[in-house]
């Protein structure tokens, strides 16, 4: 089997269920080996984010020179930027480096609401870094956020806004349904050429924090084995779904407590 090198950029979570935690984690379990570059220091637990701390966007291109001139890295997941000005280094260094998969998680809310992206980076976002990525992993609110529009309440207008994406110059779109009030959880990928729906029953959970980091990670650490997104897709809501499944087996917070990632070991 391949040996796959992955890179997570984000931010952290000292409680271990989001960001850059999270993201090793998912990687690890899913048999890819786990590279990071920090963006954002984040003081944050299951109730919620009490501080961020941004780094210096000429520290982050340091970090992401140093892995990418010394680490093969087969895909890569992009997660907490922050900032217009880390955005921007960023997305220099995808235009220098040229990675063969990445994931974009275009993370500018926690779990608790507390915001994570400042108003003024998502015209960078949409400007800078959507041309450049494999995938862009929205959930509603963020999908309205980069479209400029309200939310989507329905299937049909999530289908209209995913397509509106792919549009806007990414070359595929994952649509994530998580927040409709349906008795399943609905996501929709968009490429140039077709469009599936995926879909799962909703666990009876409350310890949801850090799926999408999640998610996104699974999708990048599985990418380069397998042929294309529609069943990396499928690989990686079936991981996060058991993951799902057994996190209330873990006592982890007194808030939204974090996804199971390591349920398949113990």
């Amino acid at each position: 089997m391949k040996r796959i090198n992955a890179l997570t950029i984000a931010g952290t979570d000292p409680s271990g269920g989001a960001g850059i935690q999270a993201d090793l984690k998912a990687f690890s379990a899913l048999g890819a080996y786990g590279t990071s570059v920090i963006t954002a220091l984040v003081a944050q637990n299951t109730r919620g984010v009490q501080s961020v701390y941004h780094i210096d966007p000429a520290f982050v291109a340091a970090q992401l020179d140093s892995v990418l001139s010394d680490v093969r890295i087969d895909s890569a997941k992009i997660g907490m930027l922050a900032n217009a000005d880390i955005v921007r280094v960023v997305a220099e260094r995808l235009r220098h480096y040229q990675l063969p998969y990445v994931v974009l998680d275009t993370v500018m809310l926690a779990k608790s609401g507390d915001p994570l992206l400042a108003p003024e980076a998502v015209e960078s976002i949409r400007r800078e870094l959507m041309p450049l990525v494999s995938i862009i992993t929205p959930n509603l609110p963020e999908a309205a956020a980069l479209l400029a529009c309200s939310p989507a309440e329905n299937e049909s207008q999530m289908r209209e806004q995913g397509q509106a994406l792919l549009a806007m110059g990414c070359q595929a779109v994952l649509m994530k349904g998580g927040h409709l009030s349906d008795g399943e959880s609905p996501d929709w990928l968009f490429t140039p050429d077709f469009e599936q729906r995926f879909s799962a029953p909703r666990i009876a959970t409350r310890h949801t924090h850090g799926t999408g980091c999640t998610l996104s990670a699974a999708l990048a650490a599985l990418r380069p084995r397998h042929p294309n997104w529609a069943d990396t897709v499928a690989a990686a809501k079936n991981y996060l779904q058991q993951a799902l499944q057994q996190a209330d087996s873990l006592e982890v917070g007194q808030g939204i407590g974090p996804v199971h990632h390591f349920h398949a070991w113990w």
